[in-house]
C-alpha cells in the first residue's frame, strides 16, 4: 500500500512554515496518542503515522529531500539523506511531548500523574440573590477517591505490583529505524504499576462516583454567566496528580418587574390618563425599598425617569448602577356611558382649545402634509 502524502496527513500547506507543521503535529499526537485513545484500535496507526510525517517535515534536509523525491528521497532503505538532521528532530519531538504529555519519568519514578477534570455546576438564582449575594449549599455528583482502598485500587490486604512491562518506571523505549522514543508504557498507563487484585468498591480506579455537598458563596451583585471557582473541588487527580476546580456558572431567572442591563435596572410604569395629564405623585418599587417619583403635567407615554443609585452594585463596581423607569399611559378600558360621554365632551372642549392642547399630533399632521405635498 502507497504511503500518503506527508503534507496531507498533517493538513498543511507545501509551504507551511515549522511553526505551523509543529502545530499541525501537536493537535494529532493530542488527538491520536494511544494512551488517550486505549479502545481505539485504529488510533496508534494514525499517530504513527502522523508522527513519520513530522518526523521529515520538521527536519529542513529530510524535507528538501522528500519534495523533491517524494517518499524515496527519505526512505532509509534507499540511503537517500538517512541519518540527516537527527538532532533536529529528536529535540522538536521532544519538546512537543514534553509540552503534551510531560516527562516520562521525574524523580526517577513514573510521570503517569493527571490533573483532575474540571466541573461545572449550573446554578439558577433570583435577581434579588444576585443583587445581595447570599450563601448556599449545592450538591455536585463527581468521582472521589475510593474509601474502601484509600484510593490504591487495589482490594484491602494486597497492594499494586510493579508493571512487568515497563519494570516500574512507567515508560518504555521504542525503536524504529535510526530512533529510539521514550513512550508511556502501554500495559500501566505510565503509573508504573498494575493490580492483579482490584478492589470490589472502585475496580481498580481508585475512585467512586458519589454526591458532594459544597459551600458556596455568591457575591453581591453578580451578573449573568458569570462563574465562580472553588479550586481543587473538581474530580480527583489520577495516580497523586491535583484535582480539577469545580466552576458554578450563575444564570438568572427572568423578573416579574425589572430587567437587568449591567449595573443598571429598567421597567415599565403605568400611569394612569388623568395622572399623567394633570400630574402627581407614583409609588415606584425598587430591589430594597419603595420610593416616589413625581409626575410632571403633561408627562407623555414613553417618558424616562432615572432614580441614581436605585440599581445594582456589580461585583467589580465602586458604585451602583441606575433604575429606569418608563413610562406607559394605561389607556381605561370597559368604560360605562356615562364615562364615554364625559370623555366625549372632553374631546370636544379639547378641539375648542386648537392644537395647543395636543402638540404633538399637530406636528405629526404638518409632517405628514410635507410628505404628500406635490410641486
Amino acid at each position: 500500500m502507497s504511503k500518503r502524502d506527508f503534507y496531507d496527513i498533517l493538513a498543511v500547506a507545501k509551504n507551511a512554515s515549522e511553526e505551523e507543521i509543529k502545530k499541525a503535529y501537536r493537535k494529532l499526537a493530542m488527538k491520536h496518542h494511544p494512551d488517550r485513545n486505549p479502545d481505539d484500535h485504529h488510533a496508534e496507526g494514525r499517530f504513527k503515522e502522523a508522527k513519520e510525517a513530522y518526523e521529515v517535515l520538521s527536519d529542513s534536509q529530510k524535507r528538501a529531500a522528500y519534495d523533491r523525491f517524494g517518499h524515496a528521497g527519505v526512505d532509509p532503505n534507499v540511503g537517500a539523506a538517512a541519518g540527516a538532521g537527527m538532532g533536529g528532530f529528536a529535540e522538536a519531538f521532544g519538546d512537543i511531548f514534553g509540552d503534551i504529555f510531560g516527562s516520562a519519568t521525574r524523580g526517577g519514578r513514573a510521570g503517569g500523574a493527571f490533573r483532575g477534570a474540571d466541573l461545572r455546576y449550573n446554578m439558577e438564582i433570583s435577581l434579588e440573590q444576585a443583587a445581595r449575594g447570599f450563601n448556599t449549599d449545592i450538591r455536585v455528583p463527581a468521582w472521589d477517591h475510593c474509601e474502601t482502598c484509600g484510593g490504591s485500587g487495589a482490594r484491602p490486604g494486597t497492594k499494586p505490583k510493579v508493571c512487568g512491562t515497563c519494570g516500574g518506571s512507567g515508560a518504555v523505549r521504542m525503536t524504529q529505524g535510526f530512533f529510539s522514543i521514550q513512550q508511556t508504557c502501554p500495559t500501566c498507563h505510565g503509573s508504573g504499576r498494575v493490580i492483579p487484585d482490584p478492589c470490589t468498591t472502585c475496580h481498580g480506579d481508585g475512585r467512586v462516583k458519589r454526591n458532594k455537598v459544597l459551600e458556596v458563596s455568591i457575591p453581591p451583585g453578580i451578573d449573568e454567566g458569570q462563574r465562580i471557582r472553588l479550586g481543587g473541588k473538581g474530580e480527583p487527580g489520577m495516580n497523586g496528580g491535583p484535582a480539577g476546580d469545580l466552576y458554578v456558572e450563575i444564570r438568572i431567572k427572568p423578573h416579574d418587574v425589572f430587567q437587568r442591563d449591567g449595573d443598571d435596572l429598567h421597567c415599565e410604569v403605568p400611569v394612569s390618563v388623568a395622572t399623567a395629564t394633570l400630574g402627581g405623585e407614583l409609588e415606584v418599587a425598587t430591589l430594597s425599598e419603595k420610593v416616589s417619583i413625581a409626575i410632571p403635567e403633561g408627562t407623555q407615554s414613553g417618558k424616562t425617569f432615572r432614580l441614581r443609585g436605585k440599581g445594582i452594585k456589580g461585583v467589580r463596581s465602586s458604585y451602583p448602577g441606575d433604575l429606569f423607569c418608563h413610562v406607559r399611559v394605561e389607556i381605561p378600558v370597559r368604560l360605562t356611558e356615562k364615562q364615554k360621554k364625559l370623555l366625549r365632551d372632553l374631546e370636544n372642549s379639547l378641539k375648542e382649545g386648537g392644537a395647543k392642547h395636543s402638540p404633538q399630533a399637530r406636528s405629526f399632521m404638518e409632517r405628514m402634509k410635507g410628505f404628500f405635498a406635490t410641486e
